[in-house]
């Protein structure tokens, strides 16, 4: 579709929407931004602008319904929603800011899902791109808007963008030439209703792509491997349990890069600086991206050598009176803060609990083990989770009103050698604006323990 003179709908005034507006502007295409709050700042979001979009807040006016030829969706607005339901019966065609940048993308593009793992490893793609390529682009749910570079894109480049399953909602053509799925556990379904419809999210990534292109999938995880027999496309696995015909895979403390019978060592997991199997795995993903990327080896081992685990993620934070202290605010759902507790070498103090987002905790719980020897709990999930554990068999649990009191309680309890870990395994919606929030306030708290 060619969008030039077309009217265009943009809902959502958020950062996504508010970029994808720009790029709408500079081809040409007449827009209206809407957003169903009331309250909307319509002068500060004016600001963002060097020609002012039409603006609507509240309702959007049904006389200018019939005027619009697409719909751009922002990620944070289900399908379901209402009014998008409304612009759905009326067949005009809804995308999402994904859809929107790829139709305007030149060169490669490199896209990473997965439940958990996915800003880890494309922080990590995007260095070793940086390493041995001049055009590089990082965006998407790693907090760049895609539409922000789109327009910028030559065939030079390489885009590699972190794609969220409310992302993969609305794309209809998107086709990366390298797709990844880390991984796929329970997450979200207060959105996606089903584990299926997830399933399927993730899986449509690589729904476009052909034998041109090549999937990276995780061995070890059902899902995926299922998904690997469905799709038509080249398929790359990586495995931290079993050795491969073809892919990366841990022999030992090894990282080796198996093709054509032929076996190559990555590196040693002691060299690397991140902790646990789940980072081993998000290295892999890495470089069998790489190297089907045409990365020569030795720049490939000099860059995972250097990296150092993204902000939120199993973070280390400081060590106070012989206790350390990690941020592992990114730790969402109970699988990715049952990988952050598994990474721990110390006895544990836990921090978790927050918003609830229809997900169980009875295998976080279980994956305890002896390692977590307290748990401090907060916020709208702290008594479901606390029911949990009792049932499992493990009582020694604190109830807290606030994320300050989580840290001072975790620091009067711990003694020397300890860990606390604040892993949430829950949403911060409630208590916080978002996970970043959450772990800035975290680190906050540690560093005023000094004093």
């Amino acid at each position: 579709m060619d969008l030039k003179d077309k009217r265009v709908l943009v809902f959502g005034a958020g950062k996504s929407g508010i970029s994808a507006t720009r790029l709408l502007q500079k081809i040409g295409a007449t827009v209206c931004l809407y957003d169903g709050k009331e309250d909307l700042d319509i002068s500060t979001i004016e600001n963002n602008f060097d020609i002012k979009p039409e603006i609507y807040a509240g309702v959007f006016p049904k006389d200018k319904l019939d005027q619009i030829n697409l719909m751009i969706l922002s990620p944070g607005i289900a399908i379901d929603h209402p009014f998008v339901k409304e612009i759905d019966e009326k067949n005009i065609p809804i995308w999402g800011e994904i859809e929107l940048a790829y139709r305007y993308t030149k060169g490669r593009i490199i896209g990473i899902t997965g439940t958990n793992g996915k800003t880890t490893t494309t922080s990590l793609v995007g260095e070793i791109m940086n390493a041995f390529y001049k055009h590089v682009y990082v965006v998407g749910n790693i907090g760049n808007p895609y539409t922000d570079i789109a327009l910028e894109t030559t065939e030079e480049s390489i885009t590699v963008i972190e794609i969220s399953s409310f992302q993969l909602e609305t794309i209809h053509e998107f086709c990366p030439d390298i797709s990844a799925i880390l991984n796929i556990t329970p997450d979200h379904l207060n959105r996606h209703h089903k584990m299926e419809n997830y399933i399927n999210l993730k899986k449509s990534i690589a729904a476009n792509q052909d034998k041109r292109n090549l999937c990276i999938l995780n061995y070890e995880d059902r899902h995926t491997r299922k998904i690997g027999a469905e799709i038509d496309t080249r398929i790359m696995y990586f495995s931290s349990e079993h050795a491969l015909e073809y892919g990366l895979y841990m022999d030992g403390d090894d990282i080796l890069y198996k093709k054509d019978d032929v076996i190559e060592t990555v590196c040693n997991v002691n060299e690397l600086r991140v902790l646990g199997k789940h980072s081993y795995e998000n290295i892999m993903v890495g470089v069998g991206i790489a190297i089907e990327m045409g990365v020569p080896m030795n720049v490939i081992h000099d860059v995972i050598i250097s990296f150092n685990a993204v902000e939120h993620r199993i973070e280390y934070v400081d060590t106070i009176d012989g206790v350390s202290y990690y941020n592992d605010s990114k730790g969402t759902n109970p699988d990715a803060s049952i990988k952050a507790v598994q990474a721990m070498k110390s006895p544990t103090i836990l921090i978790g609990g927050g918003f609830n987002k229809g997900l169980a905790f009875d295998e976080w719980v279980a994956s305890f083990n002896n390692k977590v020897k307290l748990l401090v709990l907060m916020g709208d999930t702290r008594e479901m989770i606390a029911e949990t554990a009792r049932k499992q068999g493990f009582n020694n649990i604190i109830m807290v009103n606030d994320l300050k009191e989580a840290v001072r309680i975790s620091t009067q309890k711990a003694k020397d050698g300890d860990a606390v870990l604040l892993s949430p395994a829950c949403a911060s919606w409630g208590m916080f604006e978002n996970y970043e929030q959450r772990g800035r306030m975290f680190k906050e708290y540690v560093r005023e323990l000094r004093g």
